[in-house]
Order: C-alpha cells, then sequence, then structure tokens
C-alpha cells in the first residue's frame, strides 16, 4: 500500500486509475474548503462582497507564480469547458471564416466549436491526427496543413483526453501567432502534469483545469487571455461586472471575478493544493511531475507486455496518463464511427469496477472505432494496482475469446 494513500478520502480498496476525468481532492484540501465554507456562512455578505476582492486577488496570485504568467492575464473559472465557451461565444466570426481543432479534441468542446460555427455561418476544420503516431512533428505537420487563408482560430489540446497525448502546442503556437491566427490551448490537463510559463508560451488564450492533477476542488479552473486580445472576452455568464467597473480594475477582471452567485471556496482552495502537492516529494513539484510520469511511462510498459500490445506514442508524447487499446479479445466489431467521448457506462468498465475494485475509462474513440482504455498516475498510485488491471483484463480477454 502506498503511504501516501492515506493522505486522499479514496475508499478502501479501489484501484483508483482514472485521476484523468475528475481529480481527487486530498484531505487537508478538503479541510480548507470547509474552513472557508463555514467562514462564508458566518456572514455570507461580509465573507462575499467585503472581503472577496482581496482573497481572489491573494488566490490568483499564487495561481501566476505556478504557471507562470503575470495576475493580470489570469482569471477564474469553473472549468475549462467554461472557459472554452467564453472565448469562442466572443470572438467574433464572419461567414466563411475557419476554426481548427483536432479529432483528438474534447467531445463539449467539439460542440462548442461547431455551435458557435453553425450560428456564424463559419466552418470547423478537424485535423486528423494519426494515433498511433511516431512522434510530435506528425502533430504538427498535421495541424499546420489544416490551417488556410480563413482561418481564425485553432483550439488545440495541451494533453489530449481521450489518447493522453501531449502536444507540441509550444511549436503550434510559434507557427501560428505570428500569422495572426489565434492559437487556444486546452489545457484542462497541463497544470499540476506539465511545468508551465505561459509568459513564455504566449498563446491568445489558455485554459487549465486544476481539480484535476493540482488536486484542488472541483469548481477550480482559469483562464489565461493575453492582453492583446483581452478586449470584448466576456465570460460565459454576464453579471455585474460588465457595467460596474472597479477603479483599478481591467474590464476582464471586473467580468470574470463576479459570474453570479458562486461558492468560490473552490478558487479560493487553489493556493493549499498547490502547496500541498509541493509538499509531497522532497524536491517539490518538479519532482511530483517526475514520479507521476515515471509511473505512468512503468505502468505503460507493463501493461503492454501483459497483454501483448505495442505503445501507441514514444514515452516522450506522454505525461502522467497513457492510453492503451484493448486486447483484440475485447474489441467490439462494426463499432462504426466515433466522437471520442469516454462512454460512462461501458460494460467493461462496470466490471472492473463492480468486480476488481478498479476504476478506469474505456474510450470509444478513432474511425472506425476501436475501444481503448486510459490510465492515470498520481501520488497515491502504486505499481500493484496496474497489476491488478492486467490480471483482470488479461482474464476478460481470455472469458471473451472462450
Amino acid at each position: 500500500m502506498n503511504p501516501l494513500r492515506s493522505r486522499w478520502l479514496l475508499e478502501d480498496g479501489l484501484a483508483f486509475l482514472n485521476h484523468g476525468s475528475f481529480g481527487a481532492c486530498p484531505r487537508v484540501v478538503v479541510e480548507e474548503q470547509s474552513r472557508l465554507r463555514a467562514e462564508m456562512e458566518r456572514n455570507p455578505v461580509r465573507f462575499l462582497w467585503r472581503e472577496v476582492e482581496a482573497s481572489l486577488d491573494a488566490a490568483r496570485a499564487e495561481l501566476a507564480r505556478f504557471v507562470g504568467a503575470d495576475a493580470e492575464e489570469l482569471a477564474f473559472v469553473p472549468n475549462a469547458t467554461t472557459a472554452v465557451n467564453s472565448v469562442l461565444r466572443s470572438f467574433e466570426l464572419q461567414p466563411g471564416d475557419e476554426l481548427v481543432t483536432t479529432d483528438h479534441g474534447y467531445n463539449a468542446c467539439n460542440n462548442i466549436l461547431a455551435e458557435c460555427a453553425l450560428r456564424s455561418d463559419a466552418k470547423v476544420i478537424t485535423a486528423r491526427i494519426p494515433f498511433p503516431i511516431a512522434g510530435p512533428e506528425q502533430a504538427l505537420a498535421t495541424i499546420l496543413a489544416a490551417v488556410t487563408p480563413r482561418t481564425r482560430l485553432v483550439l488545440v489540446d495541451h494533453v489530449t483526453s481521450p489518447t493522453a497525448l501531449v502536444l507540441p502546442v509550444e511549436s503550434i503556437i510559434r507557427e501560428l501567432e505570428p500569422r495572426g491566427i489565434a492559437v487556444f490551448v486546452d489545457g484542462a490537463h497541463a497544470p499540476g502534469m506539465l511545468p508551465l510559463d505561459l509568459r513564455a508560451m504566449q498563446p491568445s488564450y489558455y485554459t487549465g483545469n486544476l481539480h484535476k492533477w493540482v488536486c484542488a476542488p472541483r469548481g477550480a479552473g482559469f483562464i489565461f487571455v493575453r492582453r492583446d486580445r483581452q478586449q470584448g472576452v466576456h465570460p460565459a455568464v454576464i453579471s455585474h461586472g460588465y457595467n460596474t467597473p472597479r477603479a483599478g480594475r481591467s474590464p476582464f477582471h471586473d467580468e470574470f471575478d463576479w459570474q453570479g452567485t458562486l461558492d468560490v471556496t473552490a478558487w479560493l482552495t487553489v493556493p493549499a493544493a498547490i502547496r500541498f502537492c509541493e509538499s509531497l516529494p522532497p524536491g517539490g513539484w518538479p519532482a511530483l511531475m517526475r514520479h507521476n510520469h515515471c509511473l505512468a511511462l512503468t505502468a505503460r510498459r507493463r501493461l503492454c507486455e501483459r497483454l501483448g500490445l505495442e505503445s501507441p506514442c514514444p514515452d516522450t508524447m506522454l505525461g502522467s496518463m497513457a492510453t492503451l487499446p484493448l486486447p483484440h479479445a475485447l474489441q467490439e466489431k462494426n463499432a462504426g464511427e466515433s466522437r471520442a467521448v469516454i462512454a460512462r457506462f461501458d460494460p467493461l468498465q462496470s466490471m472492473l469496477l463492480d468486480q476488481h475494485r478498479i476504476e478506469v475509462p474505456i474510450v470509444r474513440w478513432g474511425a472506425p472505432a476501436r475501444r481503448w482504455f486510459r490510465i492515470s498516475a498520481h501520488a497515491y498510485n502504486s505499481p500493484d494496482e496496474y497489476e491488478r488491471l492486467a490480471d483482470a483484463l488479461v482474464a476478460a480477454a481470455k472469458s471473451a475469446h472462450a
């Protein structure tokens, strides 16, 4: 048993290999949010009107140090999907404009792109990145080939959800931003998995979830909007900040800091989550990221050995997750097309939980669609949990073959 496991609230006996979906909040962070909620309830008006500005500023400053950004270019949002909605619904499109994304994109964001293109008579272009893939240069070439003189914005994942690929976003930004093409990096998985330096990266827009690898409460995400892109960007929910400016504040902060009445304690707990993860190994965040990365690679190699699989991407394109195809015996016949959706009630996923106490997502993805499984690695995981998964999948494949 991993000795760090007790610092989370996870069920006893559960092999939780799906940190990538909703994260897992440590005890001390849950306790800090409970403390803040109790403080809020003692006098909600004082907390949400008189004190919240200074509290948000302090939390934003801590976040800015963590992601390598200026606080003036950061705002809190409930999640990355909300941030994508905010930017795309603010983005002025003309008929015939093109929005580029990839076939590894997140389904919710694909839906936003489609809706915004539909109401503007614009077009969504999907770059089809190969998977298996030999290296990041293939991803870069595929995305650049999809760009035309009509391209206005490219939405690209930093770490893809269905395939767990780390895409070469820095190279994409360097190629496209000088052409006047806005690059929006959906970094839902990146904060806490990969080192970030948004000052150096300089996309037009970046968003990240903090409830995943940073282990903050759900409801904690952020949006980065470069200064020259902030004019005209509005939150998905327009509230009082739209017409009540505060002295010394930008319209960007006026609008995003007050998105209706929210429980902002998830945002205010972010510094505690950053400090908690930093305290886990000697060496802080760099050591934790290395540990999680190495554990994911070791687990992937072992699963490939046990299941007779080939790695679909090089180690250099992985962070703290990895996606592998299910063995042939567990593939579905005539699966058809896929929208890259993680199935909520895949029978195999349910069986792994019910019979083996293993939580791992099953993904239907590709054209034609195949079934894949995605593993995650965080500080509370241990190698024996991936062995349990291998045992369960080997047994399921034998049963299906028989």
